[in-house]
């Protein structure tokens, strides 16, 4: 067995930003690992690490040498091998290229069974680690991919890298491996911090890695990102249940923002309290990355964690300039909002006519009056509000892009509907008023919360309907890589909004939509736009139900019946796939006969039955037609989808008994006519439940 020794690569770099650096993270560990078994280097586990000044990988346990490999491999029979005159056949020739040899070199030998083949022998010798580990480093700091980033170039080559690359440290337990990137090769040192451990320092082997970067003032990923939780519990715990706001993406970015984290408070000026916490907030953590902190009842203190690139010794000066600038931050936001509040919210309105909403779709104006109209009926129409709670859905709808022209948004534009919320409430509007304002967004993504209130919801279904139908309107809908308007996120929204609501009036709430688009004069196919955005939802329906668990075959079975109201259609797939669960047999059966019935059914005949033309098993098909219609009915008027499948499933006894005794294609055409009636009949009693012929269809 070959010697092993541990392996580092450390890329020295200039300062890399913190979303490309943890794109190479992602990517350095398979890129190695990929590398080294494609060589034949045996090797154990693989390990990066990575600060904002450089990419590692240390590598475990890796084979100095290749193993040398001898290999036999045996290809076609001599007799189709070669030909006649003994030239190898196209048969040799592929075999030998699959092989890596030549033709010439194959051998022909009896094999056990007593036939004559041809071989391919291949020896391949071992071959030293630190050639093979030089050409894999330079081809790995190569293969880093940086999207979204422009790489920069430096020296006299033409190599690039999100960052200059300044050193890099390579080495096979103490051998140092050569590697040469633009202009830079390899050599035993890193670098540690800049200030409190500038210069290089000799790295002895691999496993001393860590600890010589620590003794120069650097930690590692994992360990900063464990020393900042540490430091930030400490600060919880001496404020007796206060909480620190780390937002993931944020604290994802401070841990890539320093090499020796320190954790400490800084305050803010108390008059700042005042303003609204969210622009606060979002001033701190956007801009400055501060952690904000609530007190134990959930209020925004004075106080913000401070994650400093230095020891603790020289915290007082750092807490110092940084609350001079978040002073002069919270200030602007100060500002902004004290101008803001200078006006009624009604009276940005008229400046929503100078922003553009969609170039088709008019401006943002356009979509306030839309929404303003479509609200209300979704109060009416699905949510069966009364009609004060309808006319603030209307207020609601008409204020609620108006924050977007203020100052506040434009500063911080992920407080959108927050800040007009806000507005609101100062400009004397109802609480309904702003808080639908405020909640018109939600959802924003799968699993977040929904608005808080009734009025809230119906602007919320407004906004995301009104988007759908528009980009349906003008044949933009999304695609599988192209989304700009967040068309199948609002879809989904909706569809959770409304799952609940007391009425299902989706596809009434859709052409409500399109009627506003039609009365501001957008041109357009009525009945295609209507017909694709009835579609859409049901696909999204369909969707949702197999993540549900329901079987495809059940959801298909809905979905045939057109129905598009998120309730009552997962109400349906869920009741069909408990009644299938719990009596295959029967199911199995009934979806059989339906489909037999359906396939020899003539619609053209209706399902006027002449009931004195009937035997006895005709007769027990009618009256069991006419009774399940009669429970079938009246179970989806409660919304009872069980009972309602319940009555399809007492049908399975009278079909299966009409097609045990009655020939349905009898000569007679008036007979016949007369029992493809009663299949019609038959048929009609599932229309409004489910297409049951899709559940015999192969799964």
């Amino acid at each position: 067995m070959a010697e092993t020794r541990d392996f580092l690569l450390e890329i020295g770099t200039e300062e890399m930003p913190s979303a490309p650096l943890i794109n190479a993270v992602r990517q350095l560990g398979p890129l190695v690992t990929r590398e080294l078994d494609a060589s034949g280097l045996a090797h154990g586990a693989v390990r990066v690490a990575s600060t904002p000044r450089r990419l590692a990988v240390i590598v475990s346990d890796v084979a100095c040498e290749t193993e040398a490999v001898h290999e036999v491999r045996r290809g076609p029979a001599a007799s189709i091998a070669f030909d006649e005159s003994g030239a190898p056949t196209k048969a040799a020739a592929g075999f030998a290229r699959k092989c890596g040899v030549d033709a010439s070199e194959l051998v022909r030998r009896v094999d056990d069974d007593g036939r004559e083949y041809v071989f391919a022998e291949r020896s391949v010798p071992s071959a030293p680690a630190l050639p093979i580990l030089s050409e894999l480093s330079e081809r790995t700091i190569a293969s880093l991919e940086w999207p979204n980033y422009r790489s920069q170039r430096w020296g006299s080559e033409h190599q690039t890298f999100v960052r200059p690359i300044r050193w890099i440290c390579a080495l096979l337990g103490s051998e140092v491996v050569p590697v040469r990137y633009a202009d830079v090769t390899s050599g035993n040192t890193t670098r540690g911090h800049r200030v409190l451990g500038p210069g290089e320092h000799v790295v002895a082997e691999p496993s001393a890695y860590e600890s010589v970067l620590e003794a120069a003032g650097v930690l590692l990923e994992d360990r900063r990102r464990e020393v900042i939780a540490e430091g930030i519990a400490r600060i919880e715990a001496e404020r007796g249940g206060a909480r620190v706001d780390t937002p993931k993406r944020i604290l994802d970015e401070v841990v890539n923002l320093c090499e020796w984290p320190t954790v400490v408070v800084g305050t803010f000026d108390e008059e700042f309290l005042r303003v609204p916490h969210e622009i606060i907030c979002e001033s701190m953590l956007s801009n400055q990355r501060y952690f904000p902190i609530y007190d134990a009842s959930g209020e925004l203190t004075r106080e913000f964690v401070i994650v400093m690139n230095t020891r603790p010794e020289n915290a007082a000066r750092v807490i110092e300039g940084n609350e001079c600038v978040v002073r002069a931050r919270l200030d602007d936001a100060k500002f902004f909002y004290e101008e803001d509040l200078r006006q009624p919210l009604e009276a940005y309105l008229p400046r929503l006519g100078e922003v553009t909403f969609q170039e088709r779709l008019g401006t943002v104006l356009q979509k306030s009056e839309r929404m303003e109209r479509l609200a209300p009926e979704v109060a009416r129409r699905s949510l069966a509000l009364d009609e004060r709670l309808a006319a603030m859905a209307g207020r609601a709808g008409r204020l609620a892009k108006a924050d977007l022209v203020t100052q506040a948004v434009v500063e911080f534009t992920s407080q959108q509907g927050v800040m007009g919320g806000y507005y609101a409430a100062a400009s004397g509007e109802p609480a309904e008023v702003a808080e639908a304002i405020r909640d018109q967004y939600r959802p924003r993504f799968a699993g977040d919360d929904l608005p808080a209130g009734p009025v809230g919801t119906c602007v919320a279904v407004a906004d995301k309907l009104d988007t759908i139908c528009g980009m349906f309107a003008i044949e933009q809908p999304p695609t599988g890589s192209s989304d700009p308007f967040a068309v199948r996120r609002s879809a989904i929204g909706v569809l959770a909004m409304l799952r609940d609501a007391p009425r299902g009036a989706l596809a009434e709430l859709v052409s409500c939509s399109l009627d506003a688009y039609a009365a501001q004069g957008l041109e357009f196919d009525r009945d295609a736009t209507e017909a694709a955005v009835r579609a859409y939802f049901a696909g999204r329906l369909a969707s949702i139900a197999r993540d549900e668990g329901v079987s495809p075959d059940t959801v298909e079975a809905v979905g045939e019946t057109d129905v598009i109201d998120p309730g009552e259609f997962l109400a349906r797939a869920h009741a069909l796939e408990a009644a299938r669960r719990d009596d295959p047999a029967t199911f199995d059966a009934l979806a059989q006969a339906y489909a037999r019935a359906s396939h020899l059914a003539d619609a053209s005949l209706g399902t006027d039955v002449d009931a004195a033309a009937l035997g006895e098993a005709e007769r027990a098909l009618l009256e069991a037609c006419d009774a399940g219609s009669e429970r079938v009915g009246a179970a989806l008027g409660a919304r009872d989808f069980g009972a309602a499948i319940g009555a399809l499933a007492e049908l399975k006894a009278p079909i299966d008994r009409f097609f045990d005794d009655v020939l349905v294609m009898d000569e007679d055409t008036a007979v016949r006519e007369n029992r493809l009636r009663l299949l019609n009949r038959f048929v009609s009693v599932f229309a409004g439940v489910a297409n049951i012929g899709a559940l015999s269809r192969k799964r």
